[in-house]
């Protein structure tokens, strides 16, 4: 099981890093020059994949989050006088940010980009 190392200087989180000179794995901070060399050489890359499934019910979610911020912007789907609003890009480097909305109708959970609008 990994465990999380901490700067002894500063009590930050450390990060592995690669040595390219002596090719060893290091682990540094990212807040001061503090680096140590690891003990273990394996290295685990964990990724989670939500399925679409699952994506549509976190979009679903978002119109009961309080901490987003609404808009008087009607839905197209139900006629709901509020949404939803936050910005995201997509995951090409190279795209540009884009305002999306969620129906504040939770029943609805109609979801469309300042695009649609």
């Amino acid at each position: 099981m990994a465990t999380f190392k901490y700067c002894l200087d500063c009590n930050n989180l450390l990060y592995p890093k690669e040595d390219k000179s002596r090719r060893k794995l290091m682990f540094a901070c990212r807040n001061c020059q503090y680096e140590e060399e690891a003990e273990n050489v394996c290295v685990y890359r964990h990724e989670i994949v939500h399925a679409p499934s699952e994506q549509t019910m976190m979009l679903a979610d978002l119109s009961t989050d309080p901490t987003l911020p609404r808009a008087n912007v009607t839905c197209a789907k139900c006629g709901n006088p509020e949404a939803v609003f936050f910005q995201s890009s997509s995951r090409r480097p190279d795209a540009k940010m884009t305002l999306y909305y969620v129906c504040g109708n939770r029943g609805c959970g109609h979801r469309w980009d300042e695009a649609d609008e």
